[in-house]
C-alpha cells in the first residue's frame, strides 16, 4: 500500500496474541498491542500527532516553536513532525537518564533544556521544577512558543479513545473474541491507558484496567515512580482497579522474555507491564465458559535502551555483574540521623557529608562542607568502588530524605559507617541551621 505522508503511518498498529505455551498462564488469552510499529517507534506518535496536527499551520506561519516536558518519545515526535513544517522544539526535562535519548533528540536538532537541580527525589519546594521553567520561558515570549502539554492535554486522551482502544475493540471482534477483561499499560502521562480503557469500556463495560509503575526508589524508563504519579495532570488514581508496582530488575528479565518468547522487541516499560499483567492475570478468576482475556500495551521499542540495560546489567553484555544491592528490608532499617545529631557529628566525628541532589540545587543552599554527587553517578561509583575514606562517617543528604536511605544502605553493605539525614535538607532547613550557598 502506498501512503503519502508519514503521518498516515501512525495508528492502526497489530494486536498479537502471545503464545500461551510461552507465558503459561491457564485459560488466558494475553494479547500485545503493539504501539512500538508506529513509524517513530512508539505510542506517543499518536499523542504528539493528535495534539498539534490542527495547529500546525498556524505554528508554521507564526514561526513558533514547540515547548515540552519531555526526555523521551513524546519530544522525539514532536521534533520529527515539527521539522517536516519547519518548526523546532525545546524540550525541557528534570534529566535524561538513558544516553541513547539524549543522543537522538541531539541528533534531531533539538533544544534539550536538562535541569540537573532535579534528581531522584525532588524538593516539593523547589521553584526550579519543569512546569515552572516552561511557565516562565513563555511568559517571557508568549509569541514564540506553542506549548502542546502532554501531562494536561485532554487530547492526550482522546488519541488513544479514537485510536488505540478503538483499534482494539475492533481487532478483537475480527478475531472472534465477544469479552475483554483486563488492560495494562504503564504509567506515565496515563493518557494511553485512560483513553484506551475508556473506549473499550463502551465495548466491554467489566474491563478492568491495571496500571504499572516502578518502585519508588527504582528507576523504569518511560513510567513513573509511585511518589511521582501525583504530578501527573491528567491521573486520576480511582480510574484504575488496581496499580502495580515492578522493580527495574523483573522489568529487565521480562523485556527479554518478550523478545525470546514472542520475538517482540520492546523496551523496559513493556516490560514492566508484561510482569504485572502475568501476576495480575496468574490470580485473577476464570470466567466460566471461556478463556480470560487480556490486552498489553507495547508502547515502544527496545534499542533505545541498551545504556539503561548494560548499567543495569553488565553480565548481559560480557562484563562483571554487578555487587548485589542491599534488600527493602535493609534500605527501610538504615540508620538516619536527625538534623541536630549529623550538626553534633560534624562538630565531633569529621564526618562526609555527600549531596545526592543535582548541581542547580546544590548550588541553592547545601550542608556546609558537603560534597555534591549526583544520584546516578553515586549508583555507577557503587559498581566500582566508593572513593570515601572507611576512617569517617559518611552521611548521605537528598531533599526528603528517602534517596538517600538508599544509599545509605549500601554504603553500609560496602563496609561504611553509612547515614541518612533524616527528611534531607529540608529537615535541616526548618531546623534552623545555615546552609551554605554557591
Amino acid at each position: 500500500m502506498v501512503y503519502n505522508h508519514i503521518t498516515e503511518l501512525i495508528g492502526n498498529t497489530p494486536l498479537l496474541r502471545l503464545d500461551p505455551a510461552v507465558h503459561g498462564l491457564a485459560e488466558v488469552e494475553l494479547y500485545a498491542k503493539l504501539e512500538s510499529h508506529n513509524p517513530f517507534g512508539s505510542v506517543k506518535d499518536r499523542v504528539a500527532w493528535t495534539m498539534i496536527r490542527d495547529d500546525l499551520d498556524r505554528i508554521a506561519t507564526q514561526g513558533r516553536s514547540f515547548i515540552e516536558a519531555s526526555s523521551g518519545n513524546t519530544a522525539k515526535a514532536l521534533r520529527v513532525l515539527g521539522a517536516v513544517h519547519g518548526i523546532g522544539l525545546r524540550a525541557v526535562t528534570n534529566r535524561i537518564r538513558v544516553a541513547e535519548v539524549r543522543a537522538l533528540l541531539q541528533l534531531l536538532g533539538t533544544e534539550v533544556k536538562e535541569l540537573p537541580g532535579l534528581s531522584e527525589c525532588p524538593d516539593p519546594h523547589a521553584a526550579d521544577d519543569v512546569s515552572a521553567v516552561i511557565e516562565q520561558t513563555i511568559g517571557q515570549a508568549p509569541a514564540h512558543w506553542y506549548h502542546p502539554s502532554q501531562y494536561t492535554n485532554e487530547r492526550n486522551i482522546e488519541a488513544h479513545h479514537d485510536g488505540t482502544g478503538a483499534e482494539i475493540a475492533a481487532d478483537l471482534a475480527e478475531a472472534g473474541s465477544t469479552e475483554l477483561d483486563y488492560l495494562i499499560g504503564g504509567l506515565g502521562t496515563t493518557g494511553s491507558t485512560r483513553g484506551t480503557a475508556t473506549a473499550l469500556r463502551a465495548h466491554h463495560p467489566r474491563l478492568r484496567t491495571i496500571g504499572v509503575v516502578s518502585d519508588r526508589h527504582d528507576f523504569i524508563p518511560g513510567i513513573r515512580s509511585e511518589r511521582e504519579m501525583w504530578d501527573v495532570g491528567l491521573f486520576r488514581p480511582d480510574f484504575y482497579h488496581d496499580i502495580v508496582t515492578v522493580d527495574s530488575a523483573s522489568a529487565i528479565e521480562a523485556t527479554l522474555d518478550l523478545v525470546n518468547g514472542y520475538g517482540v522487541l520492546a523496551g523496559p516499560t513493556s516490560g514492566a507491564g508484561y510482569v504485572a499483567a502475568l501476576r495480575t492475570l496468574a490470580a485473577a478468576p476464570r470466567p466460566p465458559g471461556r478463556p480470560l482475556v487480556a490486552v498489553l500495551i507495547v508502547c515502544d521499542r527496545l534499542e533505545p535502551y541498551l545504556s539503561y540495560f548494560e548499567k543495569r546489567r553488565p553480565d548481559l553484555f560480557g562484563k562483571p555483574a554487578n555487587p548485589a544491592a542491599p534488600d527493602p528490608a535493609d534500605t527501610a532499617a538504615a540508620p538516619a540521623l536527625t538534623p541536630e545529631a549529623l550538626a553534633e557529628l560534624e562538630r565531633t566525628g569529621r564526618p562526609t557529608v555527600v549531596d545526592t541532589r543535582g548541581a542547580m540545587a546544590y548550588r541553592v543552599g547545601h550542608v556546609p562542607g558537603s560534597l555534591n554527587i549526583r544520584d546516578d553517578q553515586l549508583d555507577d561509583m557503587f559498581t566500582q568502588g566508593m572513593p570515601f575514606p572507611r576512617s569517617r562517617p559518611v552521611v548521605f543528604v537528598c531533599p526528603v530524605g528517602e534517596t538517600s536511605l538508599r544509599f545509605a544502605a549500601q554504603a553500609r553493605h560496602a563496609g561504611y559507617d553509612a547515614y541518612s539525614l533524616s527528611g534531607g535538607i529540608l529537615a535541616w532547613r526548618d531546623a534552623g541551621f545555615a546552609l551554605e550557598r554557591g
